[in-house]
């Protein structure tokens, strides 16, 4: 009879529906879950009858998804995570260059204090005693912040190399949920699971590099760098590495037999986040501070040399500078001693003209890698200020980023999350019209019996 078979299609239809629901409950909480619903259609009556229709059916399984919102979380997970990691090493170097007591700025001003305290009698042997101290002082600062910037650059490394392993592991997942979505389609089965999964992994991989993804029609999607490189298509997925060649590390790529260098400054997300930094602000402070040890060395062991010792004899070089030792950067001499100090100008005991010479240091120029050309006294207080740029620059990128993945995420909600006050309203109905049917179906039997008993 007509009227069952609607009613049962009803029914049948009614019980997807509820199935749709109660997949999209128990996920409510599942991170990344889309919801799903069933798209209902009306089944024509047949040609040439006089019926009302032949009822109800799922014409298909429905993924509420927006690609343009996806494509935008993706980029802005991508943007945040350039600036999340490589704030902490900010905050870290900044901290340290502008502690009071352990800046080069503190030391330097105690060197040279120490220097005009020595001009009140050039020939004390405490106020010499406390050049040299203060000298020592010096040299540790330059040697602890140096230091810092060095064990930096070794992190940063570290970290690096430690974000390729993931996004490989993750793009080659990505190229076999491809594959399975792939073959799950073209069968008519529901491939949702298999793309929330899959588009979770190109969440992860945007966070560590900026990613272009394009949809294709079967279903599968192609992931490349910003840049164009290929990171997925297909069934075939890429493998980063740093290739290591005369003391140089180059990140490239490797796809299906085909080797890209790439520039990784410029990959975005965390990779390029924290390339960056180290390009653009690490190794040109560390530079920076190797110029002024360097420089600070030289002008103070040439006027050195211009000078008397007590005894008459020239004078020798007060410090050591070593740029191949991250903890020995600046050093004094060793077994340098308060009579090896060249104060007098004239070789006359007392004397203290070459001491005002060594004191004026303090105002002459240098040039300085980030800088130019400034006044050694002023050198470290603009790499501070220069620094301290550098990190509120990217602290206000940080919180834009920040907010621009959090309306993302919101605007990706918005579609594709579950509302379980909808939901609950969506069981209530559909339940509804799963009993009015089958309330039909018991009309329809009920009409069948008395027809039956008509003819009995």
């Amino acid at each position: 009879m007509t009227i069952s078979s609607n009613a049962l299609s009803g029914a049948l239809a009614a019980q997807g529906a509820l199935n749709s629901v109660s997949q999209n409950i128990a996920n409510a909480q599942t991170k990344g879950y889309t919801r799903q619903g069933v798209l209902l259609v009306a089944m024509t009556a047949d040609p040439n009858t006089k019926s009302a229709g032949n009822g109800v059916q799922i014409s298909s399984l429905l993924r509420f998804s927006d690609s343009y919102k996806s494509q935008q979380m993706w980029r802005a997970a991508s943007e945040l995570g350039a600036h999340v990691e490589s704030q902490r090493y900010l905050t870290q170097m900044e901290t340290v260059m502008s502690d009071k007591k352990s800046s080069i700025s503190y030391g330097l001003d105690n060197f040279f204090s120490a220097l005009n305290a020595a001009a009140v009698d050039p020939t004390s042997t405490p106020l010499r005693q406390a050049v040299i101290t203060s000298a020592e002082s010096m040299s540790q600062q330059f040697n602890s912040i140096y230091n810092v910037t060095a064990n930096q650059i070794i992190s940063l490394r570290q970290q690096q190399t430690t974000i390729l392993p993931s996004i490989n592991q993750a793009t080659a997942d990505i190229a076999q949920l491809n594959q399975l979505i792939v073959q799950t389609g073209s069968g008519g089965g529901n491939t949702s699971a298999l793309i929330d999964k899959r588009d979770q992994l190109i969440d992860g991989v945007a966070s560590q590099v900026a990613i272009e993804v394009l949809d294709n029609p079967n279903g599968s999607v192609t992931v490349s760098l910003k840049s164009g490189q290929p990171l997925v298509a297909a069934n075939l997925a890429s493998k980063l590495s740093y290739e290591t060649r005369d003391g140089v590390s180059t990140l490239v790529s490797n796809f299906a037999g085909t080797r890209f260098t790439l520039d990784d400054t410029q990959v975005g997300g965390q990779l390029g986040g924290l390339a960056d930094y180290r390009k653009n602000t690490l190794e040109p402070l560390q530079l920076s501070i190797t110029d002024m040890a360097q420089q600070l060395a030289e002008k103070v062991n040439t006027q050195l040399a211009q000078g008397f010792k007590k005894g008459g004899a020239g004078g020798s070089d007060l410090f050591k500078f070593n740029p191949t030792s991250a903890t020995g950067l600046l050093q004094v001499t060793t077994g340098f001693v308060t009579d090896d100090l060249a104060f007098s100008g004239d070789g006359t005991p007392g004397d203290s003209g070459n001491l005002q010479k060594l004191v004026e240091i303090k105002g002459q120029a240098i040039t300085v890698h980030s800088l130019g050309t400034v006044q050694l006294g002023d050198a470290d207080t603009q790499l501070v200020g220069k620094l301290g740029i550098d990190s509120q620059q990217n602290q206000s990128q940080l919180r834009t980023a920040t907010t621009i993945r959090q309306q993302s995420e919101d605007d990706w909600k918005s579609t594709s999350a579950v509302n379980t006050d909808e939901e609950g309203i969506n069981l209530i109905e559909f339940n509804q019209m799963y009993q009015a049917n089958m309330k039909v179906i018991s009309v329809a039997n009920t009409l069948f019996d008395s027809t039956l008993q008509m003819f009995g």
